[in-house]
């Protein structure tokens, strides 16, 4: 019997494409670093419906819509908190309100590049739910919904472990 390796929550980490300073798309994937929830459900689409030959429904899905809820504490200086922030308390609309996130998983290594990662990219509008809900720090929650098709890939991450890029699977 193969050995299981237990997959840790540290093992799938976050980062969020911060628009340049003009403005102009993502410059870099930076790591969602302080967040305190950060989950993911699928909210499928299902079709259900019970055929007159039949004692039974059967159901298919037939989408879905994923979603992460999330919660952080806001670090002055980070520069996912301050891209988030900016987006809930000027409260932006449309697409001004939508950023590229790709999800690295550490837990499988890619064969290309070899110092990459397994990541999906995907775009989420960002909405904001509650902010300053801690007597300790000050903190936003909300949720990222889907926005996009996922983008499969490979990412490498700097040394720190703070940046990451982003490459499309079979893109030269």
């Amino acid at each position: 019997m193969a050995e299981r390796t237990l997959i840790k929550r540290s093992d799938k980490v976050a980062f969020l494409g911060c628009m340049g300073a003009n403005g102009e798309g993502p410059e870099a994937f930076n790591r969602m670093r302080g967040f305190t929830s950060f989950s993911q459900s699928k909210n499928p689409t299902e079709y259900s419906r019970r055929y007159v030959d039949e004692d039974f429904d059967q159901t298919d899905v037939t989408g879905y819509t994923p979603s992460y809820a999330f919660g952080f504490d806001q670090y002055k200086g980070d520069p996912v908190h301050e891209e988030i922030v900016d987006i809930l308390d000027n409260e932006k609309l449309g697409t001004d309100a939508v950023r590229n996130i790709v999800i690295v998983d550490f837990s499988q290594p890619a064969s290309e590049p070899a110092d990459g990662y397994v990541a999906v990219q995907r775009s989420y509008s960002i909405i904001g739910d509650t902010e300053g809900d801690s007597t300790d720090a000050y903190t936003y929650s909300g949720n990222l919904r889907v926005k996009g098709e996922r983008i499969l890939g490979t990412a490498t991450v700097d040394e720190a472990g703070q940046v990451a890029t982003f490459k499309v699977a079979g893109a030269e």
